[in-house]
């Protein structure tokens, strides 16, 4: 397969969006990219990120292929579980005490800090609005999250997915009573289950 093929493959598979990183992976040549560009089929997004000019940029991919410490928490993994019909005017996004977060992010996420210990505790592989492969947090530690930080939520958002989580049927109740107890919030946790349940 030519190099052009591969990388219009790429694209295809990928909803729209490339990064320079991928063509690294796949052994393409970047003065390809450079090429696509020229030729108006790719558009330049942000730094190391191209989006098919005929779609959208998944951001939420692209910035957690260039920060791979970036897991989509809080607001935004209640959105990807279905926990809230609100669509997240910020991304929430957590990462590891000490990881430095570059200003370009941190003024369109919200960023979180956890203890290294705890940081990947919960991980998850979901689909982003786009369809692209992303990192989150489990349902039982995006409740966690959400009640350790109550401050920087929205109180509908909050209440509607406390709602919504007490009627999901696929909820793992031991495994969301081990991460109350490793984030502190096995008290509280429990007052809103007396409530819901």
């Amino acid at each position: 397969m030519k190099n052009i093929e591969k990388l219009e493959k790429l694209i295809k598979e990928q909803h729209g969006t490339v990064l320079s990183s991928d063509l690294t992976r796949y052994d393409i040549p970047r003065t390809y990219l450079s090429m696509m560009v020229a030729e108006g089929k790719l558009e330049k997004m942000n730094r190391g990120v191209y989006a098919s000019i005929d779609s959208i940029e998944d951001e939420m991919y692209a910035m957690q292929s260039k920060y791979p410490k970036l897991i989509f928490s809080h607001e935004t993994a209640l959105f990807l579980h279905g926990l809230t019909d609100r669509t997240p005017y910020e991304y929430a996004a957590t990462v590891p005490s000490g990881y430095k977060v570059v200003e370009t992010l941190s003024e369109r996420f919200k960023i979180y800090y956890i203890k290294k210990d705890l940081h990947l505790l919960g991980l998850c592989k979901v689909k982003s609005s786009f369809g692209n492969q992303i990192m989150a947090y489990n349902v039982e530690r995006t409740i966690c999250d959400i009640i350790r930080s109550k401050s920087r939520i929205d109180i509908q958002i909050f209440n509607d997915a406390l709602k919504r989580f007490v009627n999901k049927k696929s909820v793992d109740y031991t495994l969301l009573m081990k991460y109350a107890k490793d984030f502190k919030v096995e008290k509280k946790l429990k007052e809103y289950l007396e409530i819901l349940l």
